[in-house]
């Protein structure tokens, strides 16, 4: 916005100052003539008047030098003048700076106007610095609109930066709140994960069934007591029956034994130590179900039944853990 201060007055005023200035040498030439005529009397005068004399140009050195040294404090500190034009050039800097700011944000600050016109300070700036040779009655006018622009820059400066502070305290709670919604967002859906994947796991070890995913492979033409893998599960199956399991159970049992040990009572895991066909660890547990755990598989398959009843529930319960950890 434009301050409406016009500086029509002050600009004739400096005119009319500088033109009195350019008749200043005739003054100064005639004040001159008269110091000449005067020095011509003083030299005729009486030795007293001579003395009156040289008393009064003697009170007149200490005054000139009085003078002097009230103008050497003064050139100490800043001027009027030069506060003015600091004073001014700050506003127009800072009137400069916060446009820029917003331009650089991109934000919305709730104003179309995102700049301030500097254009009439920066000119009565300029009037005063050609004005600043004049007497101190010619510049007055001048000083006071420089001095009534510059606040009035200052204002609508502080206005702009005021709104952009806002806008960008505005933007800052905003991705906040975004972010904090979708970190509650995450939590939520993982969570909802976690208990989906642990109902399914609840399910699927519950759930009784003849095989791993597939059928299971029997060994065929089996007797009970025999040591073959076909014999091993002609006798796993009959003693299903006393641990309370049906013939459902048994396609689990086989592809658990299927893939611990294919059967062989004499298979022995070399890296863990596992033995048999329940693949016991050690095998020597299986001698709580007899001492010829080594060579009987009968025995192995007892022991191993019984550990799947305790620990699973059932062959379907011990097959799913293992298709789910690699274990049982």
């Amino acid at each position: 916005m434009r301050s409406h201060t016009s500086l029509l007055p002050a600009r004739r005023t400096v005119r009319r100052a500088e033109r009195r200035l350019r008749r200043r040498p005739v003054l100064v030439a005639a004040t001159l003539a008269v110091g000449v005529l005067a020095t011509a009397a003083f030299s005729t005068a009486t030795p007293a008047s001579q003395a009156e004399a040289s008393g009064a140009l003697t009170n007149f050195a200490l005054a000139s030098y009085s003078t002097a040294s009230v103008k050497a404090e003064a050139a100490a500190t800043p001027s009027a003048f030069e506060k003015t034009v600091a004073d001014a050039d700050a506003a127009v800097t800072a009137a400069t700076t916060v446009a820029a700011d917003i331009a650089t944000s991109g934000l919305d600050v709730g104003t179309p106007d995102t700049t301030v016109d500097t254009s009439e300070l920066e000119g009565a700036v300029a009037q005063l610095k050609r004005a600043q040779s004049l007497p101190a009655e010619y510049t007055t006018e001048v000083t006071d609109a420089v001095t009534t622009l510059t606040a009035s820059v200052n204002e609508q400066a502080q206005g702009l930066r005021g709104k952009l502070d806002a806008a960008i305290a505005l933007k800052a709670q905003r991705e906040a709140e975004e972010k904090a919604r979708k970190e509650a967002e995450a939590a939520a859906a993982a969570k909802a994960a976690e208990e989906a994947a642990a109902a399914a796991a609840a399910k699927k070890s519950s759930a009784p069934r003849s095989s791993g995913g597939g059928a299971p492979v029997f060994a065929t033409g089996g007797a009970v007591g025999g040591t073959s893998p076909a014999d091993a599960q002609a006798t796993a199956r009959s003693m299903l029956g006393g641990y309370g399991w049906g013939d459902d159970q048994f396609g689990c049992l086989v592809s658990l034994w299927n893939k611990e040990s294919g059967w062989n009572y004499q298979a022995y895991n070399r890296s863990s130590g596992a033995y048999g066909i329940p693949q016991a660890l050690p095998g020597s547990k299986m001698g709580s179900a007899g001492a010829d755990w080594q060579t009987n598989p009968a025995t192995q398959i007892a022991w191993g039944l019984g550990y799947i009843s305790g620990r699973y529930g059932s062959p379907c319960g011990a097959w799913s853990h293992s298709q789910s950890t690699g274990w049982y």
